[in-house]
């Protein structure tokens, strides 16, 4: 299959895998999506197998990057199209009216467990929020916020120690203001029965949730995270580009869509660069990007080590052609916004959003943004979840078939040139109204947070 009429490599629709199109001669780029995705260290002959064998990145430090506004129209859509959800009191809109349990340290995992057993709420254990110094412990503070301030949660019980650095006062400072009847807080040290105090607090949530009723709401107010994992050489050509047709709809339509995993940009963030609406927004995108390349170099890692062994044997080669891939989920759309760790999407369109491409760190980031679902790609699987519904698309029907407690979403038809764009939407919207997706099915709903400084 040649995906481009400039490429000089096309992709075997059974493996996912690269061959030469014509001969290559040792130094001349490898073209795939009309870009190059690295060059050629030997002679390469027509037919012949082209991977890390005889390929390697073009990559290499730092780059200077300059704003070459390109307009890339996507027409707004008037809809009456809708979804049933929970609006908040601040006008936020949820897809969930769960009962949360956020703790404020690692120290009461069991008894958050223990709680959700005995109540049905939700849990999502994590090792910080002690021990931690500055930014880091911002870090996790900003992502637990965004938890607690999650639509998708019709209550949460905000839980603690009551010794650690974020103990519950301190959270409380970064956290604002709160609803009283949706937000308990319970520090374990000052009860004797922290079991008993947990139950009762969590039963007041319940009470209160369950005043809370699904009402229609417009398209344009729900908020979708883009994620892929596990990716293979199909990843480029079906799920993600129609993750990306499913994106340009939305945000047409006045929805809002959250492109993460900022090292799988790297080779193609120029792309992302060039649809920023304005230099401000291009000019935060390369901060985003510079950042997290000061993140590897400042311990002395190789900017550019990527892919994954996994992506490898799926048939990517080198992190140009990963990127080219995985930006693909992003479409046409303009890029209206950066967010950092913990910010809020705000602004309909497409968004990019600080953090690594690590599964879970990356669902977790989407989530405490206040996405309400996350589409995820793969090609090898996985079974990762987030706090919130993650739709798996997968990239080709091996694994589509295979993985059937896994994957949500079989997206190979795109091989056949078949659009799957409306049934995506109406997935998409299937979810939203209530019914579960496959990691909620399997309880597969986690969090990890990034870790960027000391511990104690």
């Amino acid at each position: 299959m040649l995906i481009n009429k400039l490429d000089n490599v096309e992709v075997n629709i059974q493996t996912g895998h690269k061959y030469a199109v014509c001969d290559i001669k040792k130094g001349d780029n490898i073209i795939k999506y009309g870009m190059p995705i690295g060059h050629a260290i030997s002679d390469i002959k027509k037919g012949d197998h082209v991977h890390t064998h005889n390929v390697k990145t073009n990559l290499s430090g730092k780059i200077e990057y300059t704003y070459n506004a390109v307009e890339y129209p996507v027409d707004k859509i008037e809809t009456d199209m809708t979804f049933l959800g929970y609006i908040r009191e601040n006008g936020d809109v949820g897809i969930r009216n769960d009962i949360w349990i956020v703790n404020t340290v690692g120290c009461v995992n069991k008894t958050a467990q223990i709680l959700a057993e005995k109540t049905g709420a939700k849990y999502f254990p994590h090792p910080f929020g002690c021990s931690q110094l500055g930014d880091d412990q911002k870090i996790t503070q900003s992502i637990l916020k965004g938890m607690v301030n999650h639509p998708n949660a019709g209550g949460v019980l905000v839980l603690g120690l009551g010794c650690e650095n974020n103990n519950i006062d301190v959270f409380k400072n970064i956290l604002g203001t709160w609803n009283e009847k949706r937000v308990k807080f319970l520090n374990a040290q000052d009860f004797d029965d922290e079991i008993a105090k947990g139950i009762e607090l969590i039963n007041e949530l319940k009470k209160n949730a369950q005043k809370d009723e699904r009402v229609p709401v417009p398209i344009s107010k729900l908020k979708v995270g883009l994620k892929c994992g596990g990716s293979d050489g199909f990843s480029g050509i079906t799920a993600n580009p129609l993750v990306g047709r499913f994106c340009d709809r939305l945000t047409a339509m006045g929805g809002s869509c959250v492109l993460t995993e900022v090292p799988e940009m790297f080779g193609a963030e120029q792309l992302l660069m060039d649809r920023c609406i304005n230099k401000d927004v291009f000019d935060k995108t390369v901060k985003l990007i510079n950042g997290f390349k000061d993140y590897y170099t400042r311990y002395n890692q190789v900017i550019y080590e990527n892919p994954s062994p996994g992506n490898k044997n799926g048939g990517i080669t080198t992190l140009e052609e990963k990127s080219l891939g995985c930006v693909q989920k992003g479409g046409l759309s303009a890029v209206v916004d950066v967010l950092d760790y913990g910010d809020t999407v705000v602004k309909p369109g497409l968004s990019l959003l600080n953090g690594p491409g690590n599964d879970i760190v990356a669902v977790t980031n989407l989530m405490a943004a206040g996405v309400n679902l996350i589409l995820f790609t793969t090609g090898r699987g996985t079974p990762v979840g987030s706090a919130v519904p993650t739709i798996k698309i997968g990239t080709n029907k091996t694994v589509s078939l295979k993985k059937k407690n896994w994957i949500d979403f079989d997206a190979s038809g795109m091989l056949e040139h078949i659009d799957l764009t409306d049934s995506l939407i109406e997935y998409v919207i299937d979810v939203a109204n209530g019914k579960k997706s496959k990691n909620e099915e399997n309880g597969y709903e986690e969090i990890s947070i990034f870790k960027d400084g000391v511990t104690l």
